[in-house]
């Protein structure tokens, strides 16, 4: 059974230890023996350093114990194989400490508009509750069913999430259809598709710099970008270069290339030798442009939402006026 995967900041401190621990120059067992996780998930150390103890590698042993991804797996073979794992540690620690920060900012500025929805949601009834038209439990009631129909909307996005974005099964024409129309929304599909061609070549260039093969990198960067319809797209990025094009001229033929073409930065580092580093700046800059839309999408939902709190304030208030 697979375990769940574990939350960004659970792997960024994760990583980080093992970034410091590796620089420090302690063994591998002595290293996981100093690690903490949170609750339950401290079990999975411990499932890892008993399959050290067997004379499991690393990053087999994190893989078979849920500690580590699929991606991260791969990256830490291909560390291990070239020498130090230390510098891949720090790239993991530091990716995922950046996608967990983005992710809290939304969650902070949305706290706020929530409470004000319960407060509006608790007032509102109080004057039927206190004349006694409306009894206890469907006071309760009127405060909740907001809530229950937003847990159930979030249970339905999940459970389509996780069907729509599944990367290991061949996709269905329903996925392929939908994986079209979510990179046609306006404003939130360009980004979409950005942020899945700065996910593969991010991937790309870690493996790459972990001294990952070229055409044995390709096929496992691709199997990180969620999209089934971009995944097909660069999947076809191997055989080209199999054929004796060079990565720029094989990115030139890709339907789906972001905003900005990363051919300018794969011919410079495939001309310089730095290929791995130049990737890694395209990514850098792409990963900005994605972190300054998360802002602005964790500054206007807020005001969305009070938005929507007010009008619905306002029309409770007209509606009893009325009747």
């Amino acid at each position: 059974m697979s375990l769940p995967p574990l939350a960004d900041q659970v792997r960024a401190d994760l990583f980080t230890h093992l970034a410091a621990m590796e620089k420090a120059g302690l063994p591998p067992d002595k290293s996981f023996s100093l690690l903490r996780l949170p609750g339950n998930l401290q079990a999975r150390v411990v499932a890892l350093r008993k399959l050290l103890g067997r004379g499991v590698d690393i990053p087999t042993a994190g893989s078979q114990s849920g500690l580590f991804s699929e991606l991260e797996t791969n990256l830490l073979h291909a560390a291990f194989n070239a020498g130090s794992p230390e510098l891949t540690y720090k790239r993991m620690a530091t990716r995922y400490a950046h996608k967990a920060r983005q992710a809290s900012l939304i969650k902070s500025r949305m706290a706020m508009p929530l409470v004000v929805l319960f407060i509006a949601l608790a007032v509102q009834p109080l004057p039927a509750l206190v004349a006694g038209t409306l009894t206890a439990s469907g006071y309760l009631l009127s405060i909740m069913r907001p809530f229950v129909l937003l847990a159930g909307g979030v249970f339905v996005y999940k459970f389509i999430a996780t069907r729509l974005f599944n990367m290991t099964a061949k996709p269905t024409p329903i996925q392929v259809g939908l994986s079209t129309l979510l990179t046609r929304i306006p404003l939130f599909g360009p980004m979409l598709v950005r942020r899945n061609v700065r996910d593969f070549y991010e991937n790309l260039a870690l493996m790459l710099e972990a001294g990952l093969p070229m055409l044995d990198a390709l096929p496992k960067a691709v199997n990180t970008v969620s999209l089934c319809v971009i995944r097909a797209d660069f999947s076809r990025l191997q055989s080209m270069m199999a054929q004796g094009m060079t990565l720029a001229q094989a990115v030139g033929n890709l339907h789906y290339q972001g905003k900005y073409p990363v051919q300018s930065f794969a011919q410079t580092g495939e001309g310089s030798g730095s290929l791995p580093e130049m990737l890694l700046r395209f990514a850098d800059g792409e990963s900005e442009a994605v972190a300054q839309f998360q802002v602005q999408v964790a500054e206007w939902l807020p005001r969305l939402l009070y938005g929507m709190v007010m009008l619905w304030m306002a029309y409770q208030l007209l509606h009893q006026h009325i009747i």
